[in-house]
């Protein structure tokens, strides 16, 4: 979609703030709070358009170590285009706060704050037992202790003391915040005396029970002060239950307070940065131990631990480095707000649920690599770049460099990095591993997206500045193929092997449940990874809570298309013993050594999915977790995903098959081409022999129905013969369409005598007119395979746009040729190319295929069929695959259909043209051709009565082949627009707990009438008939059927007969019908025809003669347009004053013209 220039863009699903320790700016309250900034950096947040233009005018500065010209080759240009820097400029603007506006109402509040913190008394040291004691018995406090909580015989006391400062940190004072749902969040940073602590307390939990004691006793001096307006409770910090901080919210609604209802204050304690000694805290070091290290004993690292104790010492140290940057750098603060909102938009923070990457994270690594970090210690980002370079050349960096593998040691090379995985991005300045609370999998995922960010940022034929900044990539069930839940209470049964205990548990569980994962499933999985609810805070008067027993573990995996339903897995040689014997005691029983027809001996895995409801990947999964976990986990696992593999028309197997259901009619079509070629005494040469139907591009909603039940009706696959250029065709378009049928009987005749038990049948359409095609030819296989063959003239077009072009044509005629030639191109032209563009797809994409049939589902069961064409609802879920941003490909039914409705659910047809590039080839010439020409329909069709939707493709650059005609008109494209956000609504609030039947629901409530139809008439059991003596002589009954099936062959009496209808009260009345029968579906079904009343051309108007639908006199009301007038005026002058709608009438009209295929009218 094209975004629009005038467009005002809003971020989707903007979640809570996310606030982190250690943040940019110094800002002691001792100077009076949180400084306004300069005029200078007020302009540099709000330039005047003067400004942009010298901005534009003006070439980099060149400062820092990195060249200008090699930063612009790097980049490509400062801001991509005129049109990207005005939305990225409009973004940051929206998201900024009015720094003082807040200052002006947070200084009461935070200098109330600093003067009670620091008028607390000082408590003297005392045990632990004592402390817990005193502190509830008199101040009715749980002091806060971490687990594993202190032994009541501890050997060290705790106590309090007046803090050495007490600062504003955090990206307020940097001026890097963002307004996220109107809530600001404001870090207090209450600096601990380091006469507190003792040398040692670094080891074994002894800081964090000490931190604890005294984050219990500023709670208690907060909890007195008589003017205090706000609730205080206890929080984890970045969901780090090591450290517990204290939050403020406003009491009730807030308002009138000292404290606003959208502002939170966030108290935290923090160490001085010479308390401890750097070395003590590296990554490196063991500062948990069961005993003392003089035993010769070998202990493990605890780099989380020591990561967790290092970041309360670099509060001001990180403040100033931070606020450097920024000085260093004008488009720091920007870039920081760019990187803020490209990481919460896919769902990373600094908690630990969120991945442990936030803003304070990303704003570290900007600023360390303006210092360095590239060759030869030399800067990766410059600071003459823009706010858009900086964000984009870290992207590039996050995506390039593996920090697992080759970790980044900045001004620090003899620092050893432990194996205990997860990325390090080590500053050595301050002795701290700046991503310690990123594991594996969520640093995997965050490199997963630079990756696709730095993919779409580097095309320049789209624009994809709302896929990078606005839509949000972290909505369950569309960002991952498949998910697991497991109970948080069962995780405890998780053994504890690969993983230091410094870890929290479910950090610990987590991680070797992922490398029991990783391992399993191997290439079947591009990701996996781990949420869990994200830590709420608690009263002060209860302990620290445990993760509830309703919580889940969920497991997200991006899955290989192309090997997740693999059957068969090859491991080791039989001659590689290690690896062999690694193998089976990996898979156990599973494992089995079998020979294969190339000669190799291998051990092997063989997964079926006979016998069983469960998928390949679900077995696998499952047995996993069985084998290498408790059998409570595995059994307590659920998967969520599949289930929309269930709603396929014929079942979960063919949709995880992809294209296989369509091979039967492929092979078929192939049988078919062989024959017309090799036949001879053709009239013509034979040029091409196309596919022009959804069965044969593998998307058609049922597959094709071989060796068919007795009496159902068989939808022919529309084929198109083309042959050589010839002048034996007449120079008559009528004469043409005899001549395409004594061709095509030819055809038959031969067809029959070269090709055993083939079965001919011609047949005439469009008899209505003479100038467009008037006959095919119906081809029906012994295995049931049917097929519906046109000719193709290429002299027919030529007379046709001949036609048109005469001066003195009339109306009538003109208006007939103009829709034989739009269908002539769509029949002949356009089918054709769309049927095999798609060929190429479903076979590129395996899971398009059934995602498309998901998606005609949806649209049959909302009865949106009737309006909107096959190729259209293909080119929509084409769209998800082939320019998949913010995404890669879907691997999984759930979420090709899910991506499409969001895709529908956000797409403003009456501005923006969609545009499918199905080759992966289109230029930028090419897009501006399709908006031209978009905008051009716009100004000739403002009222959409021709062109609602306009969907443009490199095959197609028209944009109106397949929706013109008001096809779909405004009326049905809105009602498409509105359920496609009522089913997002619905995902985004049920979550995993989605019934898919809800999104196929529909109710037939909203419609005018309903006409109910005899069930034989209708979907797969039309043309079926009763037969009293059907159980008897059962040869004969099946001899019968064969004749009956050949003359069911597109049979489709409710099509005609809802064509009939259209004709007749088509601008009167709108139908809704199923074109599908739709077995076990959720919504109407195909037995029934809806109808809505025009209000237009229902409404009362003035007399008026030879209309073409039955009316009724009325007296005393003018039509509704143009206002009312007395009825006793009109009874005075004895006239009739205008004509309603019969409807009644009407209703018994279509009740005649249905006969026996009518059950009964409902009205409403």
């Amino acid at each position: 979609m094209v975004p629009h220039p005038s467009k005002k863009r809003r971020l989707d699903s903007i979640d809570s703030a996310e606030h982190v320790l250690g943040s940019e700016e110094l800002n002691s309250l001792d100077n009076g709070g949180a400084h306004s900034g300069s005029s200078k950096d007020e302009e540099l947040a709000n330039p005047t358009p003067q400004q942009l233009k010298a901005q534009k005018r003006s070439k980099p500065q060149r400062n820092g170590t990195i060249d200008s010209k090699a930063s612009e080759a790097f980049i490509g240009e400062t801001n991509r285009s005129t049109m990207f820097k005005l939305q990225v400029d409009e973004l940051l603007s929206e998201i900024r706060p009015n720094y003082q506006r807040k200052k002006e109402s947070l200084d009461g509040v935070l200098q109330r704050l600093k003067t009670v913190i620091e008028q607390l008394p000082e408590r003297e040291a005392k045990g632990i037992q004592e402390a817990e004691r005193d502190a509830y018995k008199s101040d009715k406090i749980t002091i806060p202790f971490p687990d594993p909580k202190p032994p009541k015989d501890a050997n060290y006391k705790v106590a309090y003391s007046k803090p050495t400062s007490i600062n504003v940190v955090g990206s307020f004072a940097l001026k890097t915040a963002s307004k996220e749902n109107g809530i600001i969040t404001v870090d207090l940073a209450v600096v601990m005396p380091s006469t507190i602590f003792q040398d040692k307390d670094y080891l074994n939990y002894r800081y964090f029970h000490k931190r604890a004691y005294y984050l219990a006793c500023l709670a208690a001096g907060l909890k007195v002060d008589e003017k205090s307006a706000y609730d205080i409770s206890f929080a984890s910090l970045s969901g780090n239950p090591l450290l517990p901080i204290i939050q403020l919210k406003a009491k009730g609604s807030g308002k009138g307070g000292i404290l606003g209802s959208k502002c939170h204050i966030q108290v935290i304690p923090v160490l001085g940065e010479e308390t401890f000694k750097m070395s003590k805290t590296l990554p490196s070091s063991c500062c948990v131990r069961k005993a003392p290290l003089d035993n010769g004993e070998a202990t493990e690292p605890t780099p989380f631990y020591n990561a967790s104790v290092r970041s309360d010492a670099l509060v001001v140290s990180y403040l100033k480095t931070l606020h450097a940057a920024s000085i260093q750098c004008s488009s720091f603060q920007d870039a920081c707000l760019l990187g803020r909102i490209w990481l919460r938009q896919r769902g990373f923070g600094s908690n630990l649920s969120k991945g442990g990457c936030g803003h304070f994270e990303w704003a570290a690594m900007v600023a360390m690599l303006l210092q360095g970090g590239g060759y030869q210690g030399k800067s990766v980002l410059s600071s003459g770049y823009s706010s858009y370079q900086l964000f984009k050349a870290t992207l590039n960096f996050l995506a390039t460099r593996d920090l697992e593998s080759s970790p980044l040691l900045f001004q620090s090379h003899d620092t050893k990095i432990p194996k205990s995985g997860g990325p390090y991005f080590v500053d050595g300045t301050k002795g701290i591993n700046v991503l310690f609370k990123m594991s594996s999998w969520a640093y995997r995922k965050l490199r997963y997206e630079a990756k696709l960010t730095v993919e779409m940022l580097n095309d320049s034929v789209l624009d994809h500045f709302e896929p990078t900044f606005i839509m949000s990539t972290d909505t369950l069930l569309q960002k991952f193929d498949n998910y697991v839940r497991i109970p948080v209470s069962v995780l405890k049964s998780v053994p504890d092997k690969d993983f230091q205990t410094s870890y929290p548990l479910i950090l610990q569980s987590c991680q070797d449940i992922y490398s029991i994962l990783s391992r399993g499933l191997g290439d079947r999985v591009n990701l996996i990874d781990f949420s869990w609810p994200e830590g709420r805070s608690w009263s002060t008067k209860v302990p620290s809570p445990s993760p509830g027993a309703d919580e889940d573990l969920v497991i997200g995996f991006i899955l290989d298309p192309t090997n997740f339903n693999r059957s068969i897995d090859h491991g080791p040689a039989a001659e590689e013993k290690e690896a062999a014997g690694e193998f089976r005691r990996f898979w156990g029983e599973k494992a089995e050594l079998r020979r294969f027809k190339d000669g190799r001996i291998l051990e092997s895995l063989i997964w079926s999915e006979k016998d069983t409801s469960m998928s390949i990947f679900q077995q696998i999964v499952r047995y996993i977790l069985d084998r290498h976990f408790r059998r409570d986990l595995s059994e307590a696992a659920t998967f969520v995903g599949e289930l929309f593999d269930d709603l396929i028309p014929t079942g979960p197997m063919t949709a995880r098959s992809g294209i296989a259901p369509f091979r039967p009619l492929m092979d078929t079509f192939d049988q078919l081409e062989k024959s017309i070629r090799a036949a001879e005494d053709l009239p013509l040469q034979l040029r091409q022999i196309s596919a022009a139907s959804s069965q044969l591009s593998y998307s058609s909603l049922q597959t094709p129905n071989f060796n068919p039940a007795p009496n159902s009706a068989v939808d022919p696959a529309n084929v198109v013969i083309s042959f050589e250029g010839s002048g034996r065709w007449p120079d008559d378009l009528s004469a043409i369409q005899r001549t395409k049928i004594a061709i095509l009987l030819k055809m038959g005749e031969l067809l029959e005598d070269t090709t055993e038990g083939i079965v001919t049948r011609p047949g005439l359409e469009n008899e209505e007119s003479d100038i467009t095609n008037s006959t095919f030819l119906d081809l029906i296989y012994p295995n049931g395979g049917a097929f519906r063959l046109r000719i193709q003239a290429d002299h027919e077009q030529i007379l046709l746009e001949r036609l048109l072009k005469q001066r003195d044509l009339s109306a009538h005629t003109r208006e007939e040729a103009v829709l034989a030639l739009a269908s002539y191109k769509r029949g002949f032209i356009s089918s054709p190319t769309h049927t095999q563009a798609f060929r190429t797809l479903c076979t590129r994409f395996p899971l398009l295929s059934p995602s498309i049939r998901l998606v005609k589902k949806w649209f049959e069961s909302h009865l949106l069929s009737s309006h909107v064409c096959e190729e259209l609802v293909e080119l929509f879920v084409a769209r998800v695959f082939v320019q998949p941003h913010p995404y890669q490909p879907p691997s999984s039914v759930m979420t090709g259909f899910l991506r499409t409705i969001h895709m529908l659910s956000r797409w403003d047809w009456r501005t923006d043209p969609l545009i499918v590039d199905l080759g992966g080839d289109m230029t930028s010439q090419n897009v501006d051709t399709i908006k031209i020409r978009f905008e051009a329909w716009r100004k000739v069709d403002p009222a959409m009565n021709r062109v609602v939707l306009f969907v443009g493709s490199n095959i197609d650059s028209d944009g109106v082949t397949w929706t013109q005609h008001a096809r779909p008109s405004k009326v049905v494209a809105t009602r498409m627009t509105t359920l496609a956000r009522s089913a997002c609504a619905l995902v985004k609030e049920q979550g995993l707990e989605l019934d898919p039947k809800e999104l196929f629901a529909s109710s037939t409530d909203d419609y005018d009438f309903v006409v109910h139809l005899h069930p034989r008439f209708s979907g797969a059991n039309r043309g079926k008939t009763p037969s009293k003596r059907a159980n008897q002589y059962k040869n004969l009954q099946v001899q019968v059927a064969n004749k009956d099936d050949i003359d069911l062959v597109g049979y489709d009496p409710v099509g005609l007969f809802i064509d009939e209808l259209k004709s007749l009260y088509g601008g009167n009345i709108i139908f809704f019908h199923q074109r599908t029968s739709l077995a076990g579906g959720s919504g109407p079904g195909g037995s029934v025809i809806c109808g809505l009343w025009n209000p237009q051309s229902t409404a009362p108007r003035p007399w008026k003669v030879n209309l073409t639908y039955s009316t009724r006199p009325v007296l005393g009301h003018m039509g509704g347009v143009n206002g009312t007038e007395k009825q006793e005026d009109a009874e005075s002058s004895g006239e009739e004053s205008h004509l309603d709608f019969n409807k009644p009438a009407v209703l018994n009209e279509i009740a005649r013209l249905g006969g026996d295929m009518i059950s009964r009218i409902e009205l409403h």
